[in-house]
């Protein structure tokens, strides 16, 4: 490598883009035009980043294996900054794991990490946050950074509390984001600093409200966590609209008319809900009839068979009681803001990919209500939309963000 080339690839690794283009702005060599590429992407050039990298891509040739798929992850990584997930020109899933196979065979572990992350942060931001975790399983554990480059470490913990976030998996999430905290430190790059402080700021912020009979009470994520996992109370969640306790969940997102039923009983206990005000909440009717009553006593049978495992519901003289078992108390949680977007942002709290029907399902609304709803959230960036037609799915932007730190494939030592 000659003297120029380590210059600019030290001025990158830095942070300096503008110095590394003066070292080789006038160079069309292969190792110049990715350092180019990677250059023009930390600078927010994204197009002209991914056109300079697959020029060098096209110009390393099969001869060169090592040098052409670090190209492809520099690329990948490129496109996820676009949010272009599409998966095509060479960007995609099959061609990212490829480049890594190839890098680990060479023996660079950095940069094969370095493929393997790109590819689950793209699974996290297609709502597929299992496989994401799965991905992140199999990679070295980022509490021992001194065998990762700082910018790496930094982002890998940031995933990983993504994801421990959207599970409700705070301890996780502290400690992923002190691993994180300590990596970006030692970085020095202060896009990444400052997506850590953000991601910590995140855990201080309303999660939820307590519904009380006395008034409401704000909830940060850590409080939503131990009272789901409270072995003394049955929580009623109409943030995910899901019944939790003692660790075991039993959703609901998919029986709308079950949940506003354990909800309304919920909301009134250790009192009953008249019938008659069950009708008018959950069916929506103020003139009920024979039919009305009967479907009642129907779905409160589905309720009562869903739910033995948690709670039983009693028949009164006027109505229906919720009797949890083992002598637990009754929470309901809301979101943390009243009306259509802030439950709509509660159902995809969690990450998952969501279609538009089935948010209307579970809302209990029209798919055009709930199609104006997010377009508004779209529009301020609160939620994404992913795939086309009949194959759109909507998902929550990310908790953390992703910055692109874009290691240098060429010049990066290897653990």
């Amino acid at each position: 490598m000659d003297s120029m080339i380590a210059a600019a690839a030290r001025a990158l690794a830095g942070g300096d883009a503008l110095t590394a283009l003066q070292r080789v702005a006038l160079r069309d060599d292969p190792p110049a035009l990715a350092l180019r590429g990677i250059a023009m992407a930390q600078l927010g050039e994204h197009p002209r980043a991914r056109e300079l990298l697959r020029r060098a891509a096209r110009a390393f040739g099969a001869h060169e294996p090592v040098a052409r798929a670090r190209c492809v992850v520099a690329e990948a990584e490129v496109a996820l900054a676009q949010r272009d997930l599409g998966g095509d020109g060479g960007k995609g899933p099959a061609a990212l794991l490829a480049a890594a196979h190839t890098l680990q065979a060479h023996g660079d572990t950095t940069n094969a990490l370095q493929a393997r992350l790109v590819a689950a942060r793209r699974l996290v931001l297609l709502g597929q946050l299992a496989e994401a975790s799965a991905l992140l399983a199999a990679h070295p554990n980022d509490s021992t950074p001194i065998h990762l480059p700082a910018p790496l470490a930094t982002v890998a913990a940031l995933t990983r509390a993504e994801l421990a976030l959207r599970a409700l998996h705070t301890d996780a999430a502290h400690a992923a984001l002190q691993h994180a905290e300590r990596a970006a430190q030692h970085a020095g790059v202060p896009a990444l600093q400052a997506e850590v402080a953000h991601a910590r700021a995140l855990l201080a912020q309303p999660a939820a409200r307590l519904l009380a009979p006395g008034g409401e009470q704000a909830l940060r994520l850590q409080d939503v966590a131990a009272l789901r996992a409270s072995g003394h109370t049955l929580v009623v969640d109409a943030c995910r609209h899901a019944v939790h306790a003692s660790g075991v969940a039993l959703p609901l997102a998919r029986r709308p008319v079950l949940f506003a039923l354990v909800r309304a009983l919920a909301q009134a206990w250790p009192g009953d809900v008249d019938r008659e005000a069950l009708i008018a909440s959950v069916f929506r009717t103020r003139h009920p009839d024979e039919t009305h009553r009967a479907r009642l006593r129907v779905e409160m049978g589905r309720l009562r068979k869903l739910i033995a495992p948690l709670a039983g519901v009693e028949a009164t003289a006027r109505g229906f009681v919720l009797r949890p078992l083992a002598g637990r108390t009754v929470a309901v949680l809301a979101p943390p803001v009243d009306g259509e977007q802030g439950a709509l942002l509660a159902l995809l709290a969690d990450g998952a990919a969501w279609s538009t029907s089935a948010l209307a399902l579970a809302l209990g609304d029209s798919q055009r209500t709930v199609q104006r709803a997010l377009a508004e959230l779209e529009s301020n960036g609160q939620v994404r939309a992913i795939g086309q037609a009949r194959a759109r799915r909507w998902v929550a932007a990310p908790l953390v963000g992703f910055t692109t730190i874009l290691l240098l494939p060429t010049t990066q030592p290897n653990p």
